[in-house]
């Protein structure tokens, strides 16, 4: 099953039987499941083998991409030696045609070389071909057997020879330039290691296969080697390179608490981890099978070619039908010389160029993003996402780091700064709240006790410090002390106006200092957002944020269209506007909270895919390594796939459209059209596979 001709066969043959619930072929892996009562399955199978086809059960789990692919290398070997046996015969027949006598032993001789060579090598496209007749049907296999078998009873048995052994010859050179594309993403599967080494219940360590490891195992991972699962690291310090599963080009610091992924590689140090999710489960197992997924869905432009090839190949054969007809009752052609030239059109005319075209480049494109850590959900979002023209971005997460910061701190009044700060960092440490960890980790120095800790909700805290009582809280809790003037409104004005919290500490004497928080932008932030202006795409942030922090965050970012104080239907009615506005339009966001606006946008990207279930399942695309660039390099990808799925087409077609002319006055041989035929198809090929080069 090597192309959407023969799913189409397969789908019109096995979906009418009763009791088939559905079919799901994924063409990359050459699998097909079946849906359906254990009677249905048979029959199903019955078919297609009458169809000409061999089906065998999978030997490993779907979507391993294990299964079948020894047997392929195998076919793939055996093939090269009938088809090198057959191109032999072949060319001895020939020799005879040219030099051997003109008699009747030599003549019978010959005829038995090229049908010698005609069976090695045309078996399985005779036995597809005949079946495809017996149904009606008429695809690339019928169209070879007219051809050679019209060849041969006209006497043209050597040629028929050759064009068969070197038709043959050059499907396996090109199934095995197709396999390249369909097992571009193959290589993910090897990164996770098959053993881990986990703790037994007595402490001691032992190599377990990976597929038994039970979740919440502690397991261990050495300098150089490979993280079998996800999970969190208990113990140890190391750095991690996670190239294989989000793209990143620069390892990550691990500590206790961190997260690890499966497959990616530890640089340094030893780690203990918690496994999070079993190996079937995880970040890199669900992105194999989102890939294998988005492999067996068709985009756009291969819907026309399979709609345009369905008509195309009956309205092929009509027209070489009536070249070997009609000239001979009209122009006083000789017979065998129009009934040729039709043999010769058929040959031209095989739709294989034109039909593998798209999804090769398809796949090609799909894996060439997720070697980039981009997560394509299907070959329509990977070739729209050239069409859009405004962006929707999130603020946290997104464009910023998510992770409030300290960013500035200043003494207030006559206050000593090393002290306010000593103070400020031994109250904040006692605080679980966001902003206060971000001071208290923001602020150099050891934190002393405190006394009388009490929490102000929605305000602050209080507690007594070197036998002082002091707050450390908001605005607000300054207001409310009465402990605020005009001088220090300025200063907090200043502050928020560039998008920060500001925290302040204060005695019974009056505010001793100033605290100012904020989220801070990604350093690749800046500059994505001025690749997607280069690229004609409108950034414009939405976020639940405040207005002043929303206006901050954009002039920084270099994005002029900024919303803030937006709920959840209020971000869906921005997508809205703004599709009426620019036209096609994207979403950015985390993929739990924007998800309505996901939804309605025309492509939803979700970031930090990594370790985020929701994301992972609910995104159109998603972006494992959180880097916002990612977005303009899915674009530019979808460009390129884009013209390199029309060149194909084109490429294709003129070749043909040449030969077709030539066929017709005389200029083209058999040899010449099976040399064009598969040409094309190697060339378009060769030409979808450039997509890889860059990935």
């Amino acid at each position: 099953m090597d192309c959407t001709v023969e799913e189409s066969e397969i789908r019109r043959l096995v979906e009418p039987i009763a009791g088939i619930r559905g079919l799901h072929f994924r063409l990359n892996q050459r699998q097909l499941r079946i849906d359906g009562s254990d009677t249905a399955v048979i029959a199903a199978l019955a078919v297609i083998r009458q169809a000409g086809f061999s089906p065998e059960p999978l030997t490993a789990a779907p979507g391993s991409m294990e299964s079948g692919g020894a047997g392929h290398e195998h076919a793939h070997s055996t093939g090269y030696a009938r088809f090198a046996a057959a191109l032999v015969f072949a060319l001895l027949a020939e020799s005879l045609s040219y030099f051997a006598p003109e008699t009747t032993a030599w003549k019978a001789a010959g005829m038995a070389l090229a049908a010698a060579a005609i069976w090695l090598a045309g078996l399985e496209t005779y036995s597809k071909g005949l079946t495809a007749l017996r149904h009606g049907k008429l695809n690339i296999n019928a169209l070879m057997s007219v051809a050679v078998t019209g060849a041969f009873i006209i006497g043209q048995w050597p040629e028929a020879a050759m064009v068969m052994a070197l038709y043959a010859i050059a499907e396996l050179i090109e199934a095995r330039a197709v396999d390249r594309a369909r097992n571009a993403i193959k290589g993910l599967v090897d990164l996770a290691p098959d053993e881990a080494e986990i703790q037994q219940a007595d402490g001691s360590w032992r190599r377990v296969k990976a597929a038994e490891v039970a979740l919440h195992a502690i397991a261990r991972v050495r300098p150089g080697e490979r993280v079998a699962f996800d999970g969190v690291v208990t113990k140890g310090h190391s750095t991690i390179n996670q190239a294989p599963v989000t793209g990143e080009s620069i390892p990550v610091d691990k500590e206790p608490g961190s997260q690890v992924f499966a497959g990616t590689i530890n640089e340094n140090g030893e780690l203990e981890f918690r496994v999070s999710a079993a190996a079937a489960n995880s970040t890199l197992a669900r992105i194999i099978h989102a890939v294998e997924e988005a492999q067996g869905t068709r985009a756009p432009t291969q819907r026309f070619v399979d709609r345009f090839a369905a008509v195309y190949t009956p309205a092929i054969f009509a027209m070489a039908l009536a070249v070997a007809v009609l000239p001979p009752l009209l122009l006083d052609w000789e017979w065998l010389s129009a009934i040729y030239k039709a043999l010769v059109l058929l040959v031209i005319a095989c739709p294989c160029a034109l039909v593998i075209s798209t999804p090769v480049s398809v796949v090609s494109g799909l894996a060439a993003a997720a070697r980039r850590g981009i997560l394509i959900k299907g070959g329509t979002y990977l070739e729209n996402a050239r069409l859009l023209k405004a962006v929707a971005l999130d603020k946290t997460g997104t464009l910023t780091e998510g992770k409030p910061v300290l960013v500035a701190s200043q003494a207030w009044g006559q206050a000593d700064e090393a002290q306010v700060g000593r103070w400020a960092k031994s109250l904040a440490a006692r605080s679980d709240h966001p902003v206060s960890r971000s001071i208290a980790a923001g602020i150099a120095g050891l934190a002393v006790d405190v006394e009388n800790f009490t929490a102000l909700l929605g305000r602050g805290v209080q507690a007594s410090v070197d036998g002082r009582a002091m707050v450390l809280g908001n605005h607000r809790l300054i207001r409310e002390r009465n402990q605020s003037d005009a001088q220090l409104e300025a200063e907090l004005m200043a502050h928020e106006a560039q998008g920060r919290t500001v925290t302040l500490l204060a005695d019974a004497g009056g505010v001793l200092g100033l605290f100012a928080v904020a989220d801070t932008i990604k350093p690749s932030s800046v500059a994505a957002v001025a690749q997607l202006k280069r690229l004609g795409v409108t950034p414009v942030m939405l976020t639940g944020d405040n207005s002043a922090t929303a206006q901050a965050v954009a002039r920084e970012a270099g994005i002029d269209d900024a919303r803030g104080g937006l709920l959840p239907q209020d971000k869906l009615a921005a997508i809205q506007e703004m599709r009426a506005r620019y036209g096609p339009t994207a979403m950015t966001g985390d993929g739990i909270n924007d998800a309505p606006a996901l939804a309605q946008a025309d492509i939803g990207f979700a970031m930090g895919g990594a370790g985020t279930d929701t994301a992972v399942e609910a995104a159109d695309i998603v972006i494992m390594n959180d880097n916002l660039g990612r977005i303009a390099e899915t674009i530019v990808l979808s460009r390129r796939t884009h013209a390199i799925l029309w060149q194909n087409i084109c490429l294709a077609l003129a070749i043909k459209a040449v030969f077709f002319v030539l066929a017709i006055f005389g200029g083209a041989t058999m040899w010449m059209a099976v040399f064009a035929d598969m040409g094309a198809s190697l060339l378009v090929v060769a030409n979808g596979l450039r997509l890889l080069r860059r990935a």
